[in-house]
């Protein structure tokens, strides 16, 4: 065992120094980018930037019956919110390869070429079946108990194919314009085994693989032909994709043998799930208790939008630095890291084969470390729009001072107005708690005189009104400044005390106190 993980290791080291790191992210237009997907386009993207490779953006939209408009768009900003942007592709800019869409390659003939050299060799056929011939085919093996009813190498042998049918009669089929499908011929009962760099080798018995279709009846190929061609003629050495393309592997690595280009063939990774909180499944884009889109999606078949990790409040280095920690470790107990941080440390070896728990706790917790590495003044301009919304407009310094005041307490930028609106707003009612625990019959006359105290206080600055008010402590006693708080802002906890006293102006303050006193 040890041997065998000394020998891929030296194997994968070797392949990177032979061939340039080329990695492609090849989405369907099928709907709006989730997280689990952008964590794919990020391990690609940091893979690429560690060992000053290429980062290709490829749209695989075979399956035109799923097209749903806006998609591609979708997935081109929300890269670029990310962070995240692929160096060469759709949207990114021409390279070499172009053009980066499947559907227009297929107009090229590049997929039917090999589909018809697989033809050829013997190792994929015409597939005539109606879809009622289909419908009843799995209608019989499931009459017959089979778990996983699938067209193979021992249900062809009943069914309307090249196989089956003779060669006179496959041609009158083929020259009448007879709809068809090119079918992957995979071997009854061989062993097929590959090398996955996260996963190890894996072996899997051609029994359990179908035969695949490659080409469609309208002549567009399938995911399992059309990335293995786009793979090999983009130079692709790293095909990293999720754990759910595992099971379809080794069908894959039965065409890129048939066709000779097995030597060719990018190394294979599979990323594990990103699971929901419970970890009894992966994240759905129906879950209600945290975003799962990077932006606001709306799908045009459905009513309600998807609201994003944007939207949400989210900075996207802070969204990245979720997504990189799920699955993957650095080695260290570190859990902040930019983008070229996560580059500089990325590592197959070190992403795990389990899936990964996501907590939405945390990722808030991972968005308050973020902005709190953002100037006070960055959060000033980023609350300002807010805090118009609420009827409200201060100066730059004002609200620079307000932001440092409160920023420790929010998570999000639009928290700000919920544990900072007392500043603006005079309360309309006092914490209940606090007031029937520590207001008694002196209360009153203690805090007319911190009332008074305040009023001769004239220059309306932290220090002085906190220098005032301890003079007051040393001449009647303690004071409670809890109290104190709650008499100004209606609310038991907050900032510190005298810093939040002085933003607030010193005419608003009075005011404030006096409409205590006359209320308790």
């Amino acid at each position: 065992m040890l041997l065998d993980k000394l020998n891929n290791k030296k194997s994968y080291l070797c392949s990177l120094m032979e061939k340039r790191v080329r990695v492609r992210f090849a989405p369907s237009p099928t709907g709006g980018l989730h997280m689990g997907g952008v964590r794919t386009a990020l391990f690609n993207y940091l893979f690429a930037k560690k060992h000053g490779g290429d980062f290709i953006l490829r749209i695989e939209d075979t399956d035109q019956t799923r097209f749903v408009k806006g998609a591609e768009e979708y997935i081109i900003e929300a890269l670029k919110w990310c962070g995240i942007e692929p160096n060469e592709g759709v949207g990114f800019g021409d390279g070499p390869h172009k053009p980066y869409r499947q559907s227009e390659r297929k107009e090229l003939g590049i997929y039917k070429k090999y589909a018809d050299k697989l033809i050829a060799s013997g190792h994929a056929y015409y597939a005539f079946d109606t879809e009622e011939e289909l419908n009843d085919m799995r209608k019989r093996l499931e009459a017959a108990k089979v778990v996983a009813p699938q067209y193979n190498a021992v249900t062809r042998q009943n069914m309307r194919n090249s196989t089956t049918l003779g060669e006179d009669e496959v041609k009158k089929l083929l020259a009448d314009g007879t709809k068809y499908v090119v079918r992957l011929k995979v071997p009854r009962n061989e062993e097929i085994r590959f090398n996955d760099i996260i996963r190890g080798w894996v072996t899997v018995n051609s029994a359990q693989v179908d035969d695949k279709v490659l080409l469609k009846s309208d002549g567009m190929p399938t995911y399992h032909l059309a990335h293995i061609v786009d793979d090999i003629e983009m130079e692709i050495s790293h095909a990293v994709r999720g754990e759910e393309w595992l099971p379809s592997a080794p069908a894959h690595i039965l065409i890129y043998r048939y066709l000779g280009l097995e030597e060719q063939m990018p190394k294979l990774a599979h990323l594990p799930l990103i699971l929901n909180p419970d970890g009894n499944g992966k994240i759905s884009k129906r879950e209600a208790r945290f975003p799962v889109f990077p932006l606001s999606w709306q799908d045009p078949r459905e009513t309600a939008p998807y609201i994003g990790y944007k939207e949400s409040g989210y900075y996207p280095e802070a969204f990245v630095n979720i997504l990189a920690l799920l699955g993957w470790n650095p080695g260290n107990n570190e859990e902040i890291f930019s983008v070229a941080e996560l580059a500089e440390l990325f590592s197959f070896e070190r992403v795990h084969k389990s899936g990964a728990k996501f907590d939405p706790e945390k990722a808030k917790w991972f968005n308050q470390q973020y902005l709190r590495k953002q100037s006070d003044a960055d959060l000033a301009k980023a609350f300002k729009p807010l805090l118009k919304e609420k009827g409200y407009e201060k100066d730059e310094a004002f609200m620079i001072d307000f932001c440092k005041l409160v920023k420790e307490k929010v998570q999000f930028v639009h928290e700000f107005w919920d544990h900072g609106k007392y500043i603006f707003e005079a309360p309309t009612s006092y914490d209940e708690k606090v007031i029937t625990k520590k207001w008694n019959a002196q209360s009153k006359e203690v805090f007319t005189k911190v009332l008074e105290t305040f009023k001769s206080v004239s220059d309306w600055k932290m220090q002085p009104i906190h220098d005032a008010f301890e003079a007051l402590v040393k001449e009647t006693g303690k004071i409670d400044m809890q109290l104190l708080r709650v008499l100004i802002t209606g609310v038991a906890g907050g900032p510190q005390l005298f810093d939040m006293i002085a933003l607030i102006e010193k005419e608003e303050v009075l005011k404030r106190l006096e409409a205590a006193l006359s209320k308790l």
